[in-house]
């Protein structure tokens, strides 16, 4: 469920203080089509800025469904002036969350067909407000969406390990997170792996290293530690790096680097 209040600041950044644009008489049906195939997402979101303004959505597709040019997606009812106050809006997230549930469904399927098992996942790396948006268009993608927020698990990265050094740091949030929380340890060198297993890593992040090295990497770690590839990893790499045997590819640029599905809203009749 979105928040009122999260919408409510979508819509006043683009209606400003003075809409004349948008003073439209009477009622008008709306439909949002797509321009190109891909994986739909974002549309919970939509419905979202529609519903705000008293716009009723009357069909809308499932999240994660894949989409050929020309599929509507979605459907409105209501005042034209509220339909196209909510239209831009409701487009550019729509558009943009579709965008990397496509990008992130390509990467699956690039796992997939080196290893079933796997896990593509995103990273924080998110647009600022619109986290929530873009981890659910991950899923839609079939894709993990990795921690919500930092509070979801410890992930010493380097900069912990220069205040702390490696089993400081992971002894020092050991003390303070609940049993649940599970602690993920960055290393750049194989060889520091099975020191930050040893330190208690329940995860091990290897930073930034090639296909061949985190291969190395993967083999060094005792069993029962989760491997995890991470660092300007992209959809062409993903082949490579689901042959090393690590657990987890996570990608940042399924957010950072996923360009927008396009989207088309339409009003008035077919």
């Amino acid at each position: 469920m979105l928040d009122p209040e999260q919408v409510s600041r979508w819509l006043r950044e683009d209606l400003g203080h003075h809409d004349v644009t948008n003073h439209v008489p009477g009622e008008t049906a709306g439909r949002l089509v797509v321009k190109e195939p891909g994986v739909v997402a974002g549309l919970e979101a939509a419905a979202a800025v529609f519903d705000y303004l008293d716009v009723a959505v009357t069909e809308r597709l499932d999240e994660g469904r894949h989409v050929d040019s020309g599929d509507v997606v979605l459907r409105t009812d209501g005042p034209a002036k509220a339909t196209l106050r909510a239209e831009r809006t409701a487009v550019n997230l729509a558009g943009h969350a579709s965008g990397i549930a496509t990008r992130t469904r390509r990467a699956v399927d690039a796992a997939r067909e080196v290893d079933d098992d796997v896990r593509v996942a995103g990273t924080r790396k998110t647009t600022p407000g619109l986290r929530g948006v873009e981890k659910r268009a991950i899923a839609a993608g079939g894709g993990d969406t990795h921690r919500l927020d930092l509070s979801h698990m410890v992930m010493v990265k380097d900069n912990h390990v220069a205040e702390m050094g490696l089993e400081g740091a992971v002894e020092h949030f050991r003390e303070r997170v609940s049993f649940a929380t599970k602690i993920e340890v960055e290393v750049g060198e194989p060889e520091q792996g099975p020191r930050a297993a040893e330190a208690g890593a329940d995860i091990v992040l290897l930073d930034n290293m090639d296909p061949a090295t985190t291969e190395r990497a993967v083999d060094l770690l005792p069993e029962g530690v989760l491997a995890e590839a991470s660092g300007g990893i992209t959809v062409s790499d993903v082949p490579a790096y689901a042959a090393t045997g690590v657990d987890v590819i996570s990608m940042g640029s399924l957010t950072h680097s996923a360009h927008s599905l396009d989207l088309s809203f339409r009003t008035g009749s077919k």
